[in-house]
C-alpha cells in the first residue's frame, strides 16, 4: 500500500519530531540528569523530508555534563539543517552521476527537501571535505589492505588548464585506489617532495613508481624514494618523443592554415550551399547514387558540398589519443590538397559545364589556391609525414598505441614479454642510426638519446615481492593510462555539468581532494571507509562538525573571488592611466 508513497506525500505539511537523550543517567559520573532546555530547528532528511526537530537536552547537577540526543546527531550535524543522507545524495549525484544543480534540486524536491542551486554547490564541496577527513581516518586500514597484495605501485600524474594550478593525484596501480591529491603551482621537485613525503608516511615505500618523464617528478621521486624502481610510462614516453620529433612541423602547418583562413572560407561556402544540399531528398539521392554506382550525372553542388565536409572533417580524425598520435592539421592539409586535385579531375569529366557550375568551381578553387601554392607548407607537410611514419614504427616496436586498434586512452599495450619489446625497440634504433640522412636532423638525434637514456626505466622485469602468504610476482603497468583515463573521465564529468570546454576556472575552484570521489566506485575501498557502518551518511556522523566547518572556511578564503565588474575594469589596457587620472584629480 505504501510502496509508492514519497516523503512529500507522507508529510504534506511540516511535522514535528521530538528527540530526547537515550538515558537519564549521566555518562560521566552516572548521576541523575534533568531537563536543561529544549531546542528547535528545521531538519531535512531523505527518509522524512523537511520536518521540525524538537530536542530535549539534559544536564547533570553533579558534574555539569550536558547531553543531547544521539539519534538526532546521527541524522544531522549541530548547527546544520541538511541531514547526512541528503549530503551524501548530493555528493553522489553531483560527482558520480554528473547531475547538474537544477536536476539535483528537482530530485530532492520529490523527497520534500528544498535546497537552492547555490546550496547544491556548497553541499557538494562539503561532501568532499567529509570524504577527505574519512579517507585520512582509514589510512592505517588502507595500508594494511595494500600490503595483502604485496604493497602498492605508485602512479603519479597531474593535469592543468591554462594558468590553473596543477592537480596532482597518486593512485595504486594494483587496486586503482586514489591515495592522495594536491594542488601545486607547477610540477617542480620542491613542491612535489613534501607531498610525496606525506604519501610515504601514510602508506610506506611503494614497490615501484610509474610516471611521465617530467624532470620535477623524476627528481622528487628520486629524493623521497631513492631505492624504489622508477619506470617511465610508455604512453607518456611516446607522447613526449612524438612532440619533440614533429611538433615544430605541426605548429608551422597549423599557423599557416590559420593565417590563410581556409577553414572559415570553406565554412562560408558550405553555408551558401546548405539550402540546396541539406534537404533529406538531396542527401538520400546522393547517397543512393554512390552506393548503387548510378551513372546518372550527380549534382555538382552536392559533390562540392560533400567534398568540403570531408575536408573539414579531417580536423576531427584520429585515434582519440591527442597529438602526436593524432595529427589533425596534417590530415586537414592533405585533404585540402586532395580536394583541389579531385575538383580538377571532375571538371575534365564535364561536371562543371554550366555557368553556375563553372562559377562554383572557380570560387572553390580560388579558396584553395593559397594552400596549394604555399611551397613551404608543402615541404613541411612532407617532412612531417616522413617523421610520422618513423614514429609509427616506434609505436609498433613498443607494441602500444598502435594505429589500427580502437582503444584510445584505454590502450594498455599488446600482451608481450618486456624483453621482446626491448629487443624490437633496439632494432628500430639501430636501423634509424644507420640512416645518415635522417640522423642529420637534431630531432632524430634527440629521439635516439631519449631511448638510450630511459632504456632501463622503460623496460622493467617483473618485481618479486614478499607477502604474508609468500613471494609473488608483480608486473607494473606499462602505462600511466589509469591516471590518464581517470583525469579524462573526471574532466568529462565537469564539462558535462558546466557546458564548457575550458577547465581552467573549474580547476582553480576545485578542492584538491575532489578526485577521492572516484574511490566510491571501488567496493573494496568503500568497505574500508564504512568500517562496519551501514552507509556513508552514518560514517559522516562520526566526523567532528567543527573540523568540517573550519575546512570549509579555509577553502572559501583560498578562492580569492574578484568582482566581475572589477575584472572588466582592470582588463582595460588604459586602466593604470585612468587610475592615475583620478589620483591626480584628487590631489589638485
Amino acid at each position: 500500500m505504501t510502496a509508492n508513497l514519497s516523503s512529500a506525500r507522507l508529510f504534506p505539511t511540516m511535522t514535528t519530531v521530538t528527540f530526547r537523550p537515550e538515558s537519564e543517567v549521566c555518562p560521566q559520573c552516572e548521576g541523575p540528569m534533568k531537563v536543561w532546555n529544549t531546542a528547535n530547528k528545521t531538519v531535512a532528511t531523505l527518509a522524512i523530508g523537511t520536518f521540525a526537530a524538537r530536542e530535549y537536552r539534559y544536564y547533570c547537577r553533579q558534574c555539569g555534563e550536558v547531553v543531547g540526543s544521539r539519534e538526532l546527531a546521527t541524522l544531522v550535524a549541530q548547527r546544520c539543517r541538511i541531514g547526512y543522507d541528503v549530503l551524501v545524495s548530493v555528493g553522489k549525484q553531483f560527482f558520480l552521476d554528473s547531475r547538474d544543480n537544477e536536476q539535483i534540486v528537482s530530485n530532492l524536491r520529490q523527497k520534500n527537501v528544498d535546497v537552492s542551486r547555490s546550496e547544491v554547490s556548497y553541499l557538494a564541496k562539503k561532501f568532499i571535505v567529509y570524504l577527505a577527513l574519512l579517507h585520512k581516518q582509514v589510512r592505517r586500514q588502507t595500508r594494511s589492505f595494500l600490503s595483502l597484495g604485496g604493497g602498492y605501485i605508485l602512479h603519479l600524474d597531474g593535469t592543468c588548464e591554462g594558468d590553473s594550478p596543477h592537480l596532482i593525484s597518486v593512485l595504486d596501480g594494483i587496486t586503482d585506489i586514489v591515495l592522495d591529491n594536491t594542488k601545486v603551482a607547477s610540477e617542480n621537485a620542491d613542491e612535489l617532495i613534501p607531498f610525496l613525503q606525506e604519501v610515504q608516511a601514510a602508506y610506506g615505500d611503494p614497490v615501484a613508481v610509474v610516471s611521465d618523464m617530467g624532470k620535477g617528478i623524476v627528481a622528487a621521486v628520486a629524493e623521497v624514494f631513492p631505492d624504489v624502481p622508477l619506470f617511465i610510462c610508455h604512453f607518456h614516453f611516446l607522447k613526449g618523443v612524438g612532440k619533440e620529433l614533429f611538433g615544430k612541423e605541426n605548429e608551422a602547418i597549423r599557423n599557416r592554415l590559420k593565417t590563410i583562413g581556409i577553414q572559415g572560407r570553406l565554412r562560408k561556402r558550405l553555408r551558401a550551399l546548405a539550402g540546396a544540399c541539406e534537404t533529406a531528398q538531396s542527401i538520400d539521392t546522393f547517397i543512393s547514387r554512390i552506393e548503387t554506382e548510378d551513372p546518372t550525372k550527380p549534382s555538382s553542388h552536392m559533390i562540392v558540398y560533400s567534398l568540403l565536409q570531408w575536408a573539414l572533417e579531417g580536423k576531427h580524425q584520429g585515434e582519440g589519443r591527442g597529438f602526436p598520435f593524432d595529427q589533425p592539421h596534417l590530415v586537414f592539409y592533405r585533404r585540402l590538397v586532395r580536394v583541389h586535385a579531385l575538383l580538377g579531375r571532375l571538371r575534365q569529366a564535364g561536371l562543371f559545364d554550366g555557368s553556375k557550375e563553372k562559377k562554383l568551381y572557380t570560387t572553390i578553387r580560388s579558396d584553395l589556391q593559397p594552400v596549394i601554392r604555399d611551397t613551404r607548407m608543402k615541404s613541411t607537410a612532407a617532412v612531417m609525414q616522413e617523421k610520422v611514419e618513423v614514429f609509427t614504427r616506434l609505436r609498433t616496436a613498443m607494441r602500444i598505441t598502435l594505429p589500427q586498434n580502437k582503444r584510445g586512452l584505454n590502450d594498455e599495450g599488446e600482451p608481450c614479454r618486456m624483453k621482446t619489446i626491448e629487443e624490437e625497440v633496439m632494432k628500430f634504433m639501430r636501423r634509424l642510426c644507420r640512416d645518415k640522412n635522417r640522423m642529420q636532423d637534431k630531432a632524430y638525434q634527440k629521439l635516439i638519446d631519449h631511448i638510450t637514456e630511459n632504456r632501463r626505466r622503460l623496460f622493467c622485469d617483473p618485481l618479486v615481492v614478499k607477502t604474508q602468504v609468500g613471494k609473488i610476482i608483480i608486473q607494473p603497468h606499462r602505462t600511466n593510462n589509469i591516471l590518464e583515463i581517470f583525469f579524462r573521465n573526471f574532466m568529462r564529468t565537469y564539462r558535462k555539468k558546466n557546458g564548457f570546454q575550458a577547465m581552467e576556472k573549474a580547476l582553480k575552484a576545485m578542492l584538491k581532494d575532489t578526485p577521492l570521489v572516484m574511490n566510491l566506485r571501488n567496493e573494496d575501498f568503500v568497505d574500508l571507509l564504512l568500517d562496519g557502518k551501514k552507509d556513508l551518511a552514518t560514517r559522516f556522523a562520526d566526523i567532528d562538525a567543527m573540523i568540517v566547518r573550519q575546512q570549509m572556511k579555509n577553502s572559501r578564503a583560498a578562492e580569492h573571488l574578484v568582482s566581475v565588474k572589477l575584472k572588466r575594469l582592470i582588463a582595460s589596457t588604459t586602466f593604470p592611466e585612468s587610475l592615475m587620472f583620478l589620483t591626480d584629480k584628487k590631489a589638485s
